[in-house]
């Protein structure tokens, strides 16, 4: 009797699991076609609005070449608060390199994710403020995720470097120069072992992380134990959703090449939290470099991670290993449709 019961206790577990993986694949095939009918953008380019001539400025996409040194992708979800001290630290530290160098070029790009706030107003009133070929405004119209909203301001830039960064400033902006760097210097690795010099920074695919890592001990020292708990089952489950070699994968402050930019964010799927560790598993995928990099970070108030953040991540990364381990989720390394 017992053999019976834990057989078909057994039974029933495998059942549960079928079902539940056969939903989770239907849900892969489902996001893989709202993601194929997303894809308008690439066929028409957006329009940039200048609010001081209230002129239409066309932008540029990925595929085309590189404007500017480096540009700064900015998502906003009702950053009304935290953005204006953010964006003035970042304007002032580029005002000033550029004032001490004349070959860097900035843009700034701020995706606003639909806000419900006065964001957009705070966005234009730095347009009118510094031009708009030196700050520009993305509106997604309705919030579409973190994920999202960068993806749509690093596939409009002119960069040959772009990073993104938060919103809420909680790195510093002067810390772009070690992930510059760091890339730099693969660079010019890369340049002398095949004896050729010919490509530009924007033509060799390397990212850069910026990481909190070496600030772990003193994480897990001030937090309650049930946030140690949690964050130390969501490295788990990267690990094994995007393999090793990257110890912080959600510090909000990347930098890529806009060879690397082409790759990744052609391809990219996931429209929240968890595009980030889409980013790593692309990049394992394409060979592309991954340099993690200490940054200067700060808590800052106001963060938008919740207890239903940290299970959609669970749940984008399970549709992420289904979608690819499966083949529903397709690789382009030419993606341009």
């Amino acid at each position: 009797m017992e053999i019976l019961e834990l057989s078909t206790m057994l039974e029933l577990t495998l059942i549960i699991a079928l079902v539940c993986g056969l939903g989770l694949a239907a849900a892969v095939v489902i996001e893989s076609f709202r993601r194929r009918s997303n894809h308008i953008h690439l066929e028409a380019h957006p329009i940039f609005e200048d609010p001081n001539s209230l002129k239409q400025v066309d932008c540029p996409y990925i595929y085309d070449p590189a404007e500017k040194y480096i540009s700064l992708i900015v998502p906003a979800y009702n950053e009304e608060l935290r953005l204006p001290a953010a964006l003035d630290e970042t304007m002032n530290y580029l005002q000033e390199r550029a004032g001490k160098d004349n070959s860097f070029t900035y843009e700034v790009i701020i995706v606003d994710d639909g806000s419900k706030d006065g964001t957009k107003r705070v966005a234009f009133d730095f347009v009118r403020k510094y031009k708009v070929d030196n700050v520009r405004v993305v509106l997604l119209g309705k919030n579409q995720g973190k994920g999202e909203a960068i993806r749509k301001g690093m596939l409009h830039s002119r960069g040959k470097l772009l990073l993104m960064l938060d919103a809420d400033g909680a790195t510093k902006v002067d810390d772009l120069e070690k992930l510059e760097n760091q890339i730099l210097a693969v660079a010019k690795k890369k340049h002398q072992s095949a004896g050729d010099s010919s490509e530009g920074i924007q033509d060799i695919p390397i990212v850069a992380f910026g990481s909190r890592a070496h600030l772990e001990k003193k994480a897990l020292a001030t937090r309650k134990w049930y946030r140690n708990f949690l964050m130390k089952g969501f490295h788990l489950v990267v690990l094994l959703a995007a393999g090793p070699g990257v110890r912080d994968t959600q510090c909000g402050f990347k930098m890529f090449t806009r060879a690397a930019a082409r790759k990744l964010f052609t391809n990219i799927r996931l429209k929240r939290w968890c595009f980030d560790v889409e980013l790593v598993y692309l990049s394992k995928y394409f060979g592309i470099p991954i340099i993690e990099i200490s940054v200067t970070w700060s808590e800052i108030p106001g963060s938008k991670v919740s207890l239903l953040s940290i299970l959609n991540m669970l749940w984008e990364m399970s549709l992420m290993s289904v979608g690819y381990r499966l083949g529903i989720w397709k690789i382009s390394s030419d993606r341009q449709s």
